[in-house]
This record gives C-alpha cells, structure tokens and sequence, in this order.
C-alpha cells in the first residue's frame, strides 16, 4: 500500500514537471519570435504557476485586516465589495498636458466650443443690449457677471490653451513648451486675442454701462473658424452641421437688422410715422418680422416718409438682396457637396440604362442590373471601393486594409505561418464584388484563379446528381477556393458549382496578384506550396481505397479491340505491311510510342 502511494505521488510530481517544462518551452518560443520580430508581443508575461505554487487563501480575519488598514478604499454594494478611488484624489492626481495635438486632441475641441459660446453671447447679445431697453438698472448685475464670466474664458483660452498647442516646424512636430509659446506670441492669432480683450469696460465709470464698449468681443472669430474645422472633422455627417451653420448666418443677419430697425425707429421716434415701429407688442418680434420681410424682399411694407427712413430702406434692400444671394449660393453649395456621391452614383445608373437600353438588352438583365447598382449603392455607400482609397499614401491604404481584412484573411489556414507583411502586402490586392441572389460565384469544370473570402452574406456549395443539391452553405468569415492559388498547370478546376444565397458581399484575391507578392517571399512561397500539396493530396484522396462493387466510375475503362480488327491488322502485318491496314497499323504504332 506504502508503494502504491508512493508511485502516484511520484506520477503527480513527473506530470507536474512535465507541465512546467512545457510551458517554459512556449515561453522560450515566444521570447524567440519576439526577438526575430519585435512587433509581436507576448500574451502572456510570465509562465503561470502549477498547482504546486498555488498561494495559501489568507483566513477572513487578516483578509479584512489587510483592507482596513491599507489605503486602499472600497465600496460595499448588494452582496459584493468594489474598489475605488476617492474622486478628489483622482482630481488631484490629474496632470494637465503639457502640450496639445489641435488635430486630434478632443478635450481641446471641447474647450473651443465653450469660448465658442462666450463668443456667441457676444455676438448676439452686444446688438440686442444696444438697441433694445432690455438692459435695466434692475438686472445690469447679471447681465456683467454672464460678461465678465466669457472674459475669463477668452483668458483662459490665452493663458492655458493657446500657449501649450502643438505646431509643425520643418515636418517635425514640436512640443517644447517656450517653442509653443513663442510660436503663439508670434502669431495673428495672438494679437486678435490681445484686441478682444481690451479693458474699454473702465470706460463704464464715465459713460455708464454701455454695451457698444464691448464690441471689441466679436473680433475673437478665429476660434469660431477652428471650432469648425475641428467639429467637420469628427462628425461622420459634417453637411448637417454645415446646413445649421448657414442657417446661423442668415438669422443672425435678420437679428442685427431688426436690432437696427428698432434703433432707427427709436431716433426717428416710435410711432411717429406709418413706417417706424408703433411700440405695440414685443418689440424684438415684431421687428425681426420686419427685418424677414426686408431682406427676403418680400414686400408689403408702409413706404417711408422722412429722408431717413428712405436712406434707411434702400440700404436694407440692397443688403438684402446681396445677403439673401450668398446664403442661397452658399446653402447649395453645402447640399450639392453632401449629395454629390448620390449625384455620382445616378450618373452611373442613368448612363448605364441608356446603353442597355441602345442595346436591346433584355428586360431581365437590365433589372438584374439595377438592382446590383442599387444594392451596392446602399451597402456600401459607394460603386467603387478602390476609388477612394486611391487618394491616399500607400501607408495609410495599408492601416485601413488591416483594419478591416486582416481578422478575416489570418483565419484563412493556407496563409498562417507565413510571413506577416506578405499578408499585409495582399491585403492591398482584396478586390470587393457584389452578387446578386443565385448568382454563380463559380462553376463546375472552370479553371479557378481566385479565392474568395466572405465578408458578408452567404453562399451555397451545390453538388449530388442533378448538381442542384445544397452541400454546404458557408457563412461570413468563410474561405473557399484558396487552392487554386497555388495549384500548378493553370490552376485546377472547380469540383462544384458556388452560387449566393441572397445578397453576397466577397473579397476576390486573384492568382496573379499572388505571385507577385510571392516573389519577394520565397521562403513564404515554399511554404503555402507545401500546404497546397497537402491539401490537394487530402482532397483528391477516396474515402475508401478498395471500393465497393456497386461503386460509379467516374471514367469507364477503355474498351478493348475486336478480335477480327486484331486478326486483320497480324495479317496486314505478314504481308508486308501495304494497304490501308498497313499504314494504319504503322500509325497506332507510332501513336503508342508517343504516349
């Protein structure tokens, strides 16, 4: 019994080791592969423990210890213990940046949108305070405290913000805090920040608070211009944004008018013609009627009496005439930009049509047509995939074809083991097409050059008898055909017919583009030959070597030759070999040697 004990605890402790060593060989092999190529990085840091090591579970008393007295703190919530931080030790432990990336940074384009608001306040607020008694002795307070709390903002913006943006030098990116500051300092930007925030507000004391004196408030425009830029370029549909922008511009333009309005009816008097404004109402709403009215040139106003008011009126026609233009102009240019890639794709659809059509081409193929077009159109909201990525750096076609292939394309067992940037260099080779339902992605018989990878939809392998039965459907993330990319002689030819089921998006690596790739590869390319033999060996293997007696051949044996046939061709033979059957005899002979 002592021996029995011992031999299975001897086993335990041998399987145990057995263990160890082979995990530290999978560490041994990763360190390699790491060092070969430093880009791969290891799951794992260490090699985990056996049980051998397991740590000893601490009693509950020195457990609950340990959380008391260490500073750590937790929150105890229904049956479970969280740990957390205190908030005002991360807000204390948070550390401004010293330096800002304007391009990408969006707590930066956060920040823009607040001065952008104090901006707006200005703007919108300066003109209505003027003309309008809508600034009292009894309210003056708020109206300062919401002034004097955008004037912290325009400072902010200057001392922290401005001074610590990061700018491009040389085609190098400079981040030094005094480079960043003398870059600032040196800029418009800079001095347009310095006039906005003169100190005219002293000038209260003498005059009174008057709002004009804060006019020099507006001229912080660039921010508003930047805040744009930087909005368009995050937002996946920057023409809404464009469209309410332009829209801003023509209120605001009515709002100054109206401001105006109720100024020149005030100095001409309320009330004290047909024209000015009578005082009855809410004053500010039934000038911006007014001012829509004008600008829009709609018409129907009382026509002005004093020299003024006709002065007055024509510049309000002539401004509306040129503003109500250039925000119809500009409001189309905003929408052709947002629809140009539907303006695009109808082009295509109509030109299409119109030579279908000159063709006599059938009804049936024309709809089959369209509906690809419309299809593809609404899939991917483009024709032509390669169209857009052509513009850009070969680098960055790279990163967006890793992005959205390699997942795909690393499952595929043909390529794993191969070198990693001759993936990546067939990345760039994918070439998307859409088929329609029933569509035959490959025939039976036909010589196959491509592999296909699924990107989404599905597609069905027809075999059996009348070739009609559903083998296999294979789904996204599927590959099929890649054998024929190595195969020899031409490539070998399809064993099935492949048609999509419903609509089928696939990516299309053709033969030749992967030969190119390979010849820079050649350790690679003696790689994927050998996994095609192997898996050309393991599918032209039957599945039983002896064969039943019912079994169907595929090629039926020769037919042997007629005995009378024999008998004349040895006569032929004997007697010289003259006559047709000489010659023919002499011919099968030669044929024979040829083969």
């Amino acid at each position: 019994r002592i021996g029995s004990a011992t031999s299975l605890s001897s086993a335990i402790v041998n399987t145990r080791l057995q263990e160890l060593v082979r995990l530290f060989k999978e560490r041994t092999e990763k360190v390699k592969e790491k060092l070969i190529d430093p880009d791969v990085t290891s799951d794992e840091e260490s090699p985990v423990a056996s049980a051998l090591a397991a740590p000893v579970p601490a009693p509950e008393g020195e457990l609950e210890r340990d959380k008391t007295s260490g500073g750590d703190h937790y929150c105890e919530m229904l049956c479970c213990t969280f740990k957390h931080r205190p908030w005002l030790d991360r807000l204390k432990s948070y550390q401004f940046p010293s330096s800002i990336d304007p391009l990408t940074n969006l707590v930066y384009v956060l920040w823009l949108f607040f001065v952008v608001m104090a901006w707006n306040w200005n703007c919108w607020l300066i003109p209505v305070r003027w003309a309008f008694p809508y600034q009292t002795p009894a309210n003056i307070h708020y109206w300062l405290l919401v002034d004097y709390l955008c004037d912290l903002i325009y400072l902010l913006d200057i001392l922290v913000f401005q001074t610590r943006l990061q700018f491009v030098q040389g085609g190098d990116i400079i981040t030094d805090k005094k480079a960043m500051k003398e870059n600032y300092l040196r800029s418009q930007r800079f001095k347009m920040d310095v006039l906005c925030l003169l100190p005219l507000d002293f000038f209260y004391f003498k005059v009174g608070v008057n709002p004009l004196l804060r006019f020099p408030r507006c001229l912080k425009y660039m921010a508003f211009f930047e805040f744009n830029d930087r909005l368009e370029a995050i937002l996946t549909k920057a023409y809404i944004y464009r469209v309410i922008r332009t829209t801003a511009y023509l209120l605001y333009s009515l709002h100054v008018n109206s401001c105006l309005y109720y100024w020149a009816s005030a100095y001409e008097g309320l009330g004290s013609t047909t024209w000015v404004y009578d005082g009855e109402g809410n004053s500010y709403i039934r000038c911006y009627y007014w001012a829509v009215k004008t600008l829009i040139t709609i018409g129907g106003l009382p026509d002005p009496k004093t020299l003024f008011e006709i002065v007055f009126q024509l510049l309000n026609y002539f401004t509306g005439v040129f503003a109500f233009s250039v925000m119809i102009g500009q409001m189309r240019d905003v929408v052709g930009a947002a629809t140009a890639g539907q303006t695009y794709y109808r082009s295509c659809m109509d030109s299409t049509i119109k030579y279908m059509n000159f063709y006599k081409i059938p009804k049936t193929v024309q709809n089959r047509v369209k509906t690809w077009y419309e299809y593809t159109w609404h899939s991917q909201g483009m024709l032509d995939e390669s169209e857009l990525l052509v513009q850009l750096p070969d680098k960055m076609r790279l990163d967006i074809a890793i992005d959205v292939n390699y997942n795909i394309v690393s499952k595929v067992a043909l390529f794993q083991g191969c070198d990693r940037q001759m993936i990546f260099d067939m990345l760039k080779r994918l070439r998307s097409v859409v088929y329609l339902p029933n569509d035959y992605v490959c025939k039976k018989g036909e010589i196959g050059r491509e592999m296909y990878i699924i990107q989404a939809g599905q597609v069905q392998v027809l075999g059996g008898p009348d070739g009609k039965s559903v083998l296999v459907t294979l789904k996204a993330g599927s590959v099929f055909g890649e054998i024929s990319l190595l195969a020899a002689g031409g490539g070998n030819r399809r064993t099935a017919n492949v048609i999509a089921h419903g609509f089928a998006n696939l990516f299309i690596l053709e033969k030749k583009d992967l030969n190119e790739i390979l010849v820079h590869y050649p350790e690679s390319q003696k790689l994927l030959r050998k996994k095609a033999k192997k898996m050309l060996k393991s599918n032209n293997k039957p599945k039983d070597e002896k064969g039943g007696p019912g079994d169907p051949l595929i090629i039926p044996p020769k037919a042997d030759t007629p005995k009378l046939f024999k008998a004349a061709l040895a006569a032929t033979g004997r007697m010289g070999g003259k006559g047709p059957l000489g010659r023919l005899r002499w011919r099968l002979k030669e044929l024979k040697a040829m083969q």
